[in-house]
């Protein structure tokens, strides 16, 4: 990539896929891509869901022995579109250009206008201004999707198709377990209870529901007594406060004494901790089915995520074969499938409140009606639960005439819930029909 003056600001990492056999270039779409971090490579939906080829894992989503292997990856939606592979600067093989501080490439705004501009100069470069364009991102990938929608429309005037927000994050209010934030605490307790309920840590009576049902009731707990009880705050009565200590123990696995002591508030790496101490196990933040094991069952947070261990060697594993093997491509670099060189991450544009992008999602669908959204949630996942993507979605604001522009999907499974061979092909069929859906809207499909 270059700036205006023809000066090189860096090197961008893609891998794209072309159906090479088209009649019309017009008429295939096209997909960008990326994960999210911040300082993720694309690495996840490349050989997680989307890609021709996929990383194999056991049916639960765990990691075989050592060393790993792909798969055909037969949910690919490479059948519906073309796809580019977006590593972002400073993640997968993406770097500056020499001289060139990589510090401007990180953060919020920095990420979006340098990875649009990669987007608009891939669409011309390759001739696709008028082939159907859709974006892909997961987890703070989700951010950056939202947030170019806006950017794509209003600097480049490059209106989109459809948009794919895989284990959606567009408000961190939401996720944020900061003082007097009480939103989080609601909006993380129905997976809670899922994660209980799959460790059959729940009473007899609730361990005996089926998800839905059981799902069903903590919602509503969450959503009203036990929300009306945060914002009672000190107000609560003893007896009022005892009742809800004995209820979110119920719902969450934890015991009366635990929660007690919590004021009624549990954060998400507490939970993670507590919820199989006596088991001297942990559960995944990225996916609560794994379980993990601490050097020591004290502590207020396990001592890392088990979940992104039983995925981390197999996918750098993979790619890194890959890459040469396959596509034939050489280079002494590592690909650095999740970095920390990113941080400290710029939020500028938000200080003093927290970064929210669902107004940008917002304008860019009231702006071109036309804009559908697919959103994966999964029921495992603690880094952004369900309900808070429901709960974003409820408050972005759209008219009610452009609310059906949005549709969710949700699996049995965590934060990449790919990775769990029944929701791999669920998400697969989901995808399809979005694709097809959003299509029969282009004139001449």
């Amino acid at each position: 990539m270059k700036d205006e003056e023809g000066e090189a600001k860096a090197k961008i990492f893609f891998v794209a896929y072309e159906k090479l056999d088209v009649e019309d270039v017009d008429k295939r779409p096209i997909t960008f891509a990326f994960n999210g971090g911040p300082g993720s490579s694309s690495v996840w939906l490349h050989l997680g869901i989307l890609g021709p080829k996929r990383v194999l894992l056991d049916d639960d989503g765990k990691a075989m022995a050592p060393p790993f292997s792909l798969v055909d990856n037969e949910s690919s939606v490479l059948d519906k579109t073309d796809l580019v592979f977006i590593d972002p600067v400073s993640t997968g093989y993406s770097r500056p250009a020499k001289g060139e501080d990589p510090k401007q490439f990180h953060g919020v705004q920095e990420d979006v206008q340098s990875v649009g501009d990669f987007i608009r100069l891939y669409t011309t470069r390759e001739g696709r201004w008028s082939s159907p364009k859709f974006l892909s991102g997961e987890s703070y990938g989700t951010t950056r999707a939202s947030a170019l929608s806006g950017y794509l429309q209003d600097r480049h005037g490059m209106y989109l198709n459809g948009i794919v927000l895989v284990s959606a994050v567009l408000d961190f209010q939401t996720i944020r377990f900061t003082v007097g934030n009480d939103l989080p605490y609601v909006l993380f307790f129905p997976s809670y209870t899922t994660t209980a309920w799959y460790h059959k840590k729940l009473p007899e009576d609730l361990q005996s529901m089926n998800l839905e049902d059981l799902m069903k009731e903590s919602r509503e707990y969450a959503q009203g007594p036990y929300a009306t009880a945060l914002l009672m705050g000190d107000r609560l009565s003893g007896e009022e406060y005892a009742g809800h200590v004995r209820q979110i123990a119920r719902l969450t696995g934890l015991s009366e004494y635990y929660v007690e002591r919590s004021n009624l508030r549990i954060q998400i790496f507490q939970f993670t901790k507590e919820l199989l101490r006596d088991e001297k196990r942990t559960v995944g933040r990225f996916d609560s089915r794994i379980k993990g094991i601490d050097r020591e069952a004290v502590g207020d947070s396990p001592d890392y995520d088990p979940s992104y261990a039983a995925v981390q060697g197999p996918y750098t594993g993979c790619l890194n074969d890959y890459v040469r093997k396959d596509l034939n491509f050489k280079t002494d670099l590592p690909y650095e499938i999740l970095t920390g060189r990113v941080h400290p991450w710029n939020y500028e544009d938000y200080e003093n409140r927290y970064v929210n992008v669902g107004d940008t999602l917002q304008e860019a669908i009231s702006k071109n009606p036309y804009l559908k959204v697919f959103v994966a949630n999964g029921y495992y996942d603690l880094a952004t639960p369900f309900l808070a993507t429901e709960y974003t979605f409820a408050h972005l604001g759209l008219d009610a005439s452009l609310r059906g522009n949005v549709s969710m999907g949700y699996y049995e499974a965590g934060h990449m819930m790919y990775t769990h061979k029944e929701s791999l092909e669920k998400l697969g069929e989901d995808l399809d029909t979005f694709y097809d859906q959003t299509l029969q809207l282009v004139v001449g499909e």
